[in-house]
């Protein structure tokens, strides 16, 4: 089902280090008496030692036993302009060796209420866009099935390649669920129609899942909207589905914590979706993305929506569009790394302290 990391991506280190899982939980022992994953903690284990994987977590084959799961997509032939993000999932690995156990700012402490690991990588077809997508639904569909929750990476808790990736994985979801509300943050609604003659790319996935009934429309909040237009009204379909549509310039020098209320508010106890797409980060924070437009959210209001969606039945969650032959600093991984783990806090068995 998934293809598993083998190798350290990017450099340093040789070998994996034997035992690497174990030592894990008993640097942590006392923090939980279950015997969850841990992060190694760089006080005993040299930050570049090991496999490369999410947070240094344990890379496993299966979704069984897990509360959690981080996944790589690593797929960008659906996009439309600056390509790359196919190895976005490798570079946010990479970058998440900073990341720790705790979150002192919210008291999320995930690693001790929840067992999570590193599936690897969806094996996709890069040389077909439609095969991909069926790969990425069955997978996910074992995934979702296994009682584990998903969080995507690369394009995309799912870690991914670009939008694209967040349409099957929404087949996947409602098969279980039924439709779902959706955060989605984004400078783009990706609601289009087709392009060139193609219905699925990444400016669509939207528009195919209310095509297909995937979505709650009433409980869709789109959050980032900006930039120039080929219409008047580039809302005008989000909004005619029910979407609400938060425009990027009503979100300019202001907390988005009263936004997010009224946000938990429209979603209820029912499940909902995180889709993070990193283009709805102004490209001075996060340059690294295939259709960056100006004037964008900023790092802390990431964190003040995602934060705002602590107590919500989230489901599942994926981070997009990150393309590292464009973020040369590796800060748009950096930041995309923790936001992925700002969303493991924020999973419903999480209890903040």
């Amino acid at each position: 089902m998934l293809r598993l990391l083998a190798s350290r991506c990017g450099g340093g280190g040789s070998r994996p280090v034997l035992g690497l899982r174990n030592l894990g939980r008993s640097l942590n022992h006392q923090a939980s008496d279950a015997p969850r994953n841990q992060p190694p903690s760089s006080e005993f284990v040299a930050r570049p030692v090991g496999v490369c994987s999410m947070m240094r977590l344990p890379v496993q084959a299966s979704p069984e036993g897990l509360d959690a799961a981080f996944v790589g997509v690593p797929l960008d032939i659906g996009t439309s302009n600056r390509p790359g993000a196919r190895f976005g999932p490798r570079q946010i690995r990479q970058e998440s060796v900073m990341l720790r156990t705790v979150n002192p700012s919210t008291g999320a402490l995930p690693f001790q209420f929840l067992t999570v690991a590193d599936l690897g990588d969806v094996n996709v077809n890069l040389y077909n866009l439609q095969d991909s997508c069926r790969l990425i639904q069955e997978a996910y569909q074992k995934i979702v099935a296994a009682g584990c929750i998903p969080l995507t990476l690369g394009n995309g808790i799912f870690k991914g390649g670009d939008h694209t990736i967040t349409y099957p994985i929404l087949q996947a979801m409602a098969k279980k669920y039924g439709p779902v509300g959706l955060l989605h943050v984004d400078a783009h609604t990706d609601t289009a129609d087709k392009a060139l003659g193609e219905k699925i790319y990444h400016g669509t996935p939207f528009r195919r899942c209310v095509d297909e009934g995937l979505l709650d429309c009433k409980r869709v909040v789109q959050i980032g909207i900006r930039g120039s237009s080929a219409t008047v009204d580039p809302y005008r379909y989000s909004r005619s589905q029910g979407f609400r549509v938060v425009l990027a310039e009503d979100c300019w020098m202001k907390s988005l914590v009263p936004l997010m209320g009224e946000v938990r508010q429209q979603m209820g106890g029912k499940p909902i979706y995180i889709s993070f797409d990193i283009d709805g980060l102004d490209p001075a924070y996060a340059p690294g993305t295939g259709t960056p437009e100006i004037a964008g959210l900023t790092p802390s209001q990431a964190l003040e929506i995602i934060r705002g969606c602590q107590g919500l039945n989230v489901v599942g969650c994926d981070l997009v569009e990150v393309s590292p032959p464009y973020d040369p600093s590796g800060n748009t991984a950096l930041l995309a790394a923790n936001l992925l783990f700002e969303m493991l806090c924020v999973l419903p068995k999480v209890t903040v302290v």
